[in-house]
């Protein structure tokens, strides 16, 4: 089973870390697979936290991928969209102002990076600005760290869905499930910057024409034809007009700022620095 393979059945699993997930060199079987476990690097910053890169594979098909851990557990990091080198990864938690802001449509200002010289042996990480050096470490010590660390998906439960705002500062925002499955599991929260508070769901209506959250509170309207008006329904006589914050726009203010993702964890090698 290629890498791909093993994310995408991942991915449809859940984010759960109890999960387990089959390494790209499987279990070192064949010599393509022990080639691979052997180009692999692995990296530290002497703190028990490890980067694990494996390299692109064109005749296996597989791309450049990451994982992240403790060395016992290591988690999947999960890919930037399109062609984007898979030592990429979006981290919105820190930002790179001398970033790209739209790389095919892709906002490089929120991803972070690993970089790996196989033949000098090195490595660094940047987590938005700010550079870590890493050591990697030697060839035996790296494989049998592989070997004998157990593999999990992303820990990720959520990943936002939808901002908006009232003139008076109140955010309302939706996030959705990370993964396939969980996609349309929605919550809800409202408040102040640093003070939103998660809502109780009743229902949600989702289709093409746009998506009803219903709380004990009221319905937070979210309608996809740009030309109607989002709005915050208390009581039939209680309508707040909502202004659409863009999600892409915005990242560092929802995961910093709002306090939703206060202490989180997102699975990349941003996750200790």
């Amino acid at each position: 089973m290629n890498l791909q393979r093993v994310l995408t059945v991942a991915v449809l699993l859940g984010s759960s870390t109890s999960v387990a997930v089959e390494p790209p060199w499987g279990k070192a079987e064949n010599l393509g697979q022990r080639m691979l476990l052997e180009a692999t690097s692995v990296c530290t910053d002497g703190k028990g936290h490890y980067v694990v890169a494996v390299p692109r594979e064109e005749t296996e098909d597989l791309e450049e991928r990451l994982f992240y851990g403790d060395g016992k557990e290591l988690l999947v990091v999960p890919r930037p969209p399109g062609f984007l080198p898979g030592t990429l990864f979006m981290d919105p938690r820190f930002f790179n102002r001398n970033g790209t802001p739209d790389y095919q449509g892709t906002d490089l200002r929120v991803h972070s990076e690993v970089s790996v010289d196989a033949k000098e042996r090195t490595c660094s990480l940047r987590c938005g600005e700010r550079k870590v050096s890493l050591e990697m470490l030697p060839g035996t010590a790296a494989r049998e760290l592989l070997r004998k660390a157990a593999y999990a998906p992303n820990p990720q439960k959520y990943v936002p869905h939808a901002l908006l705002r009232d003139s008076n500062g109140t955010y309302y925002y939706v996030d959705k499930g990370f993964t396939a499955e969980e996609s349309r599991n929605f919550r809800v929260f409202i408040g102040p910057r640093g003070d939103l508070k998660p809502q109780k769901m009743t229902n949600v209506v989702a289709d093409s024409e746009g998506e009803i959250f219903t709380t004990k509170k009221g319905q937070l309207r979210l309608v996809i034809d740009r030309a109607q008006t989002p709005v915050w329904i208390e009581n039939p006589r209680k309508e707040v007009t909502l202004r659409n914050v863009p999600v892409e726009q915005n990242l560092p203010l929802i995961y910093n700022e709002l306090g939703v993702y206060t202490g989180i964890r997102l699975g990349t090698p941003c996750d200790d620095q």
